[in-house]
């Protein structure tokens, strides 16, 4: 597995400054987000020049793009909105290329109007499915018109809640543009450890043909994120459930700050270490 970070850990909105952080930092490998150019997250407009910056940027770290960040709310309660995500979603697939990558990472969303991270009693409704399916069906045109794959992750605030709603809309879509970015941490918020190893291993054994990159953050003991390593997630498990199906992607952590990350890293590399024995 390659060991990679959130780009947007680090100060800087010039991909030469944020990536040289990340490499410093002791990672080989970055999810990238247009913020890091100083752009919005999802801009109208990425320009050329803008993204041969980041291309130029990781070639001169060593820090291999493997995704970048193309979330918005694809349920919001407004069409428009919708609407909107979708035409930056393809001004950000046109210049994957150009930037090295061929990942994109989605948000399923919420019917909450204001945060995309936050969880709606509508969100299980059937329009709220019907709206996804909808939605993802327009990123898959998108994805297929500029051959990038679509990151979805199962998030219990989100519309795909768990591992089984992930799988449901793998098989309705029937795409192979969709993929699994896995993080554990979303799938639990407070639960004994035989119980979190339990919805860990299930999620994992369901979606494994998907998975194409893995998360590393933590919960607390009351159910709170954390930082990788300072919390109740058992890493040791979760990175061999991993090793035994093949996954050879990446690994980014997140959810942490500039000055934990070199701390991070090292605690990753002897987790995977260990994984591998």
């Amino acid at each position: 597995m390659k060991l990679g970070i959130f780009a947007k850990t680090f100060e800087g909105t010039h991909p030469d400054t944020v990536l040289r952080s990340v490499a410093d930092a002791g990672f080989a490998c970055a999810q990238y987000n247009m913020a890091c150019s100083g752009l919005a997250s999802m801009p109208d407009v990425i320009s050329e020049e803008q993204a041969r910056s980041v291309a130029a940027a990781a070639t001169a770290s060593g820090v291999e793009i493997v995704a970048v960040s193309g979330t918005y709310n694809m349920i919001h309660p407004d069409l428009a909105q919708r609407e909107a995500g979708h035409v930056r979603l393809a001004a950000l697939a046109e210049r994957c290329a150009i930037m090295s990558t061929g990942l994109i990472t989605l948000c399923t969303g919420t019917r909450d109007p204001l945060d995309q991270w936050k969880e709606h009693p509508d969100n299980n409704s059937p329009e709220a499915w019907r709206d996804l399916l909808d939605a993802m069906g327009t990123a898959v045109e998108i994805a297929e018109r500029f051959d990038v794959d679509l990151g979805i992750e199962p998030e219990l605030a989100n519309v795909v809640n768990s591992a089984a709603k992930a799988r449901r809309l793998i098989d309705e879509l029937k795409s192979s543009r969709i993929k699994i970015v896995f993080d554990p941490a979303n799938l639990f918020e407070v639960e004994t450890l035989e119980e979190q190893r339990t919805i860990v291993a299930s999620a994992i054994d369901m979606l494994g043909d998907r998975i194409v990159m893995a998360h590393a953050k933590d919960r607390t003991q009351d159910g709170r994120f954390a930082t990788a390593g300072k919390g109740v997630l058992d890493y040791p498990f979760y990175l061999r459930k991993l090793s035994e199906i093949g996954f050879d992607g990446s690994l980014i952590t997140h959810g942490l700050a500039a000055q934990e990350a070199q701390g991070v890293a090292e605690f990753l590399k002897a987790g995977l270490a260990g994984a591998r024995r």
